[in-house]
């Protein structure tokens, strides 16, 4: 098996007396120590008007984190694509590709989150069309040593050549978040890797592997199990009263991402999840408890077929050291 992170830094707001900088600092001390555990790389998210911090700018971060560190992959889960002008942002990736030496993982999505949707004024409706036209502007953007030209339904560019070059040829790897079975055959048919959501449970885990590695097979190419990345929270927990102290912070952070997801009329209201519900997902994609107990659930992956797993260090980084001094080594390789 092989680990990375997973995850996000906050800057909290304040007046002149908040160091708003502090979070983003620690996440890339974090990322750094993690290059020294043993990480293979580090997926950080891209999310909006939460209120909370989250971080926005990721090629930016990665960027800094890049510059701090010598072997750790840099890569976006996910990075949204039908928010984004196409050609600013293959700059932009080129750019990290190519300072970094060839170290970026572009993950990518269409998006979930109703309110991010609305305060970009893109209706949800239109996020699939606008994602693929982007992704096919992208890829052309990095693939074309010529002066081209796009007339799509979205983007319009003429007579560009899209610099600075990317370093991995033809482009960086593209990871495409995704769990339903129509997105995951989607996924296998461009040839792109997989990122599988950190609440997804066991069961579905098994389901998408199995899918998508008959999916990779039947179009005549070999599967790679390291070309499916599976997003796990971590807590290393003692007992049962920090498990449920870690459990009813994770529902919490549920509730907040259900919160922000749901769109506001009534009909809709009636998908939110009960108190059982929430604690069920919240608990499914979870590696709390022991070294031991977590021992377990991290065979239990393997069993499935998960050999790549993403870390989000619910526990901060005491949690992460104590799983990659206690846990990891039995797991790698």
């Amino acid at each position: 098996m092989q680990f990375g992170l997973f995850g996000s830094a906050q800057a909290r707001r304040g007046g002149p007396d908040v160091d708003s900088a502090a979070g983003f600092r620690d996440f890339v001390e974090y990322n750094v120590a993690a290059e020294a555990l043993g990480f293979h790389s580090s997926f950080i998210v891209e999310h909006h008007f939460t209120g909370f911090g989250q971080v926005s700018a990721s090629l930016n971060l990665l960027t800094w984190i890049g510059a701090h560190t010598k072997t750790l992959r840099l890569g976006t889960a996910v990075l949204v694509l039908p928010w984004h002008n196409p050609v600013l942002l293959a700059e932009q990736a080129s750019t990290l590709d190519l300072l970094s030496g060839g170290r970026f993982d572009f993950g990518i999505g269409k998006g979930y989150r109703y309110n991010e949707f609305s305060g970009f004024c893109v209706p949800m409706e239109e996020a699939e069309p606008r994602f693929d036209e982007v992704l096919e502007v992208m890829i052309k953007a990095w693939t074309s040593d010529t002066p081209w030209s796009h007339r799509g339904q979205y983007w319009q560019f003429d007579n560009i050549v899209v610099e600075p070059p990317t370093v991995q040829k033809p482009h960086p790897p593209i990871w495409m978040g995704a769990g339903s079975p129509g997105s995951i055959k989607k996924v296998a048919a461009n040839g792109f890797n997989l990122l599988l959501g950190q609440f997804s449970s066991l069961a579905q885990i098994a389901e998408q592997i199995a899918l998508f590695k008959s999916e990779v097979e039947a179009s005549g190419r070999t599967f790679d199990p390291m070309t499916v990345g599976v997003a796990r929270s971590l807590n290393v927990v003692m007992n049962r009263q920090e498990y449920e102290k870690a459990i009813e912070n994770r529902m919490a952070g549920r509730r907040r991402v259900e919160r922000l997801s749901q769109p506001p009329d009534a009909q809709n209201q009636k998908k939110v999840m009960s108190e059982d519900e929430v604690r069920e997902v919240a608990e499914a994609g979870t590696l709390y408890g022991t070294p031991d107990d977590i021992a377990v659930k991290l065979q239990a992956l393997r069993d499935v077929g998960a050999a790549y797993v993403l870390i989000n260090s619910a526990g901060g980084p005491a949690s992460l050291r104590r799983f990659a001094r206690e846990v990891m080594p039995a797991f790698l390789g």
